[in-house]
């Protein structure tokens, strides 16, 4: 066995034992050590390279939107509509997506998608560290999947490739999974910055999306790395909000209600669109051709679709304007939320390259704008912004991040409230309508099953005092090593250890199953006393004081499954914990959950 380090909460020195005292932890309300400063300097790297990324990525989708639509070489951005080529243009996002396709066949299956996913994906599953090959393929096929029509967003790829940039960083460096986790997600957060100018959304939506976990470690890099971004982008990027917007609505429970219906309209739309993108995904599931050749299929689907509205095409962040200055026709709205939402279902199910935040705010501007018809007087940018966030907060399963994401976005802080109301609305629609997001269904169709809520471990929260056993069974040191030997080997029931205990009750040793087989074929031990057998072997014990989550890691590490627990003033034996008593802490979180009772009026009654 490996001797241990005692936690416990109080100043008083370890209880002396069998092996070295060690060195006591110090309980606190968080785990957070120095190390966290070196974190956040990586950050400041991360956060740089991320602007940087971001900046190149933009280019690169100019460059290939002059290249495709206008045969020149140039990155200035043009609008696809303005492309001279006429019918020919269908065939333009068919030899993207045939790129992309062979991209993603010879260079990184990883590349599919819309990223998010795949940063989560290698933040649970695969510590963390994503490959140089990822970090450069991912924005170039974005590039080439946008610049050819894609009706997608450049913010997933970002977000993977700022992910893949902070990961890559922290490879160079002796860190644990959990640190390189905190470094993928700040470069992460950074990249969704410096597309949309939005560091504060950038945080929440690291917290809420990405983390898993609410720690100074991971939380302060993440801080710095969006602060960093947002420093820097003034100077590749225009300052102030990219989409400035000031209207808003008095607040009136009329207002409220209308708020409300705009937040439960997008979670039903949310759950329609995240329905459309899976049945396209299954449809090309069942086509009998390699998986390289489906963007094909989602190229042409984006052609037709581009005839129909070349609107629907790129990112549309001329759209996203139009439709806060309420200038859209309600037709044209229409017209490009239908086309928009079906190319882009179809050609996300095919697997081909490109994000989903933006397409989600003209989805949710579309619908808003529409919804102003009938609804309460206000501007149709208004409602436009308020469909916008809902849409993202409840397709996404982000209702902070929407929120403040379009606050920043418009640097309208008065529409605070009513941004609030109607993501609330939205979450809470698709929560209870839908089993997963569209973020986390992909990675559930790949077998790995997450949850996304976060609650406090109980194993924290609770002291062994509470669920040791007090009764202990115990060996006498005094008796010998035969006695102890009839003792395992008679009929009766025994545990697979027992604390051996002197006079005093000090605990000597821990006597195992494994002890009595190896002295039953040493004829020389018979005789010995047992706490003369046991006499220098390091021993793992614990105090009535420590919280369960401390042993329980202490049991871990040293594979023992029974613990002597002592006073922390006597040293003598208090108690046992084995590892079927840890499972009570689990059993009473259980039951907190489900058991209902009522304490006050009239059904608490005869209690």
């Amino acid at each position: 066995m490996t001797t241990n380090t005692l936690d416990h909460a109080s100043p008083e020195p370890p209880l002396p034992r069998a092996g070295s005292p060690g060195r006591t932890a110090r309980l606190g309300d968080f785990t957070t050590d120095r190390r966290v400063l070196l974190l956040m300097l990586l950050a400041v790297a991360a956060g740089t390279l991320s602007v940087g990324a971001a900046w190149l990525l933009l280019k690169l989708i100019a460059l290939c939107t002059n290249l495709a639509y206008f045969g020149r070489l140039s990155v200035v951005p043009l609008p696809i509509a303005a492309t001279p080529l006429g019918w020919a243009a269908v065939f333009v996002p068919v030899l993207g997506c045939l790129v992309i396709g062979l991209m993603a066949r010879y260079g990184s299956e990883k590349i599919r998608g819309h990223g998010i996913p795949e940063a989560i994906e290698a933040i649970l599953i695969g510590k963390s560290r994503i490959s140089p090959k990822v970090a450069v393929l991912k924005p170039l096929s974005s590039a080439i999947s946008i610049g050819t029509g894609g009706p997608f967003g450049a913010e997933g790829p970002i977000i993977m490739t700022g992910g893949a940039l902070g990961s890559l960083l922290a490879q160079t460096i002796h860190l644990t999974a959990s640190e390189r986790k905190a470094l993928l997600v700040a470069g992460a957060a950074a990249g969704m910055t410096a597309i949309f100018g939005t560091p504060v959304a950038a945080v929440l939506l690291a917290v809420e999306l990405l983390l898993f976990e609410w720690k100074p470690r991971s939380f302060l890099p993440v801080l710095v790395a969006a602060a960093v971004a947002a420093a820097e982008r003034t100077l590749l990027f225009d300052a102030g909000p990219l989409f400035p917007y000031a209207g808003g609505m008095a607040l009136s429970g009329q207002a409220m209600l209308a708020w409300a219906l705009v937040g439960l309209s997008a979670g039903l739309a949310s759950g329609l669109l995240t329905a459309m993108v899976y049945a396209c995904e299954d449809a090309f599931q069942a086509l009998p051709i390699h998986w390289m050749w489906w963007p094909l299929a989602g190229g042409l689907a984006i052609g037709i679709g581009g005839l129909i509205d070349p609107a629907a095409l790129g990112v549309g962040y001329d759209n996203i304007a139009h439709l806060l200055a309420g200038d859209m026709p309600a037709r044209a709205v229409l017209l490009l939320l239908v086309v928009k939402a079906v190319i882009w279902a179809i050609a996300l199910g095919s697997g081909t390259s490109g994000g989903v935040l933006a397409p989600l705010l003209i989805f949710g501007g579309c619908l808003g704008a529409l919804e102003s018809l009938g609804l309460p007087a206000a501007d149709a940018g208004f409602w436009a912004l308020l469909g916008m966030a809902a849409m993202m907060g409840g397709t996404m399963r982000a209702p902070l991040t929407a929120t403040l994401f379009a606050v920043e976005l418009t640097g309208n802080l008065a529409a605070l409230l009513p941004l609030l109301t109607a993501c609330g609305i939205a979450y809470a629609t698709t929560v209870l309508l839908l089993k997963r997001s569209i973020l986390t269904e992909k990675i559930a169709r790949r077998g790995h099953h997450i949850t996304r809520e976060y609650h406090a471990d109980p194993f924290t929260l609770v002291p062994v005092g509470e669920v040791m056993v007090r009764e202990v069974d115990v060996l006498g040191a005094e008796i010998t090593v035969g006695d102890a030997v009839a003792f395992f080997t008679a009929a009766e029931h025994r545990h697979k250890s027992y604390p051996v205990v002197d006079a005093g009750r000090q605990v000597v040793g821990m006597v195992s199953r494994a002890d009595i087989l190896a002295w039953t074929v040493d004829d020389r031990m018979e005789g010995l006393p047992l706490g003369e057998a046991l006499e220098g072997r390091d021993l793992l014990v614990g105090t009535p004081q420590e919280l369960v989550g401390h042993l329980a890691d202490r049991m871990a590490a040293a594979d023992v499954g029974r613990v002597p627990i002592l006073d922390r003033q006597t040293g003598r034996l208090v108690g046992l914990v084995a590892r079927k008593d840890l499972l009570q802490v689990r059993a009473r979180t259980a039951a907190e959950e489900k058991e209902r009772a009522v304490y006050l009026g009239l059904g608490a009654r005869g209690r």
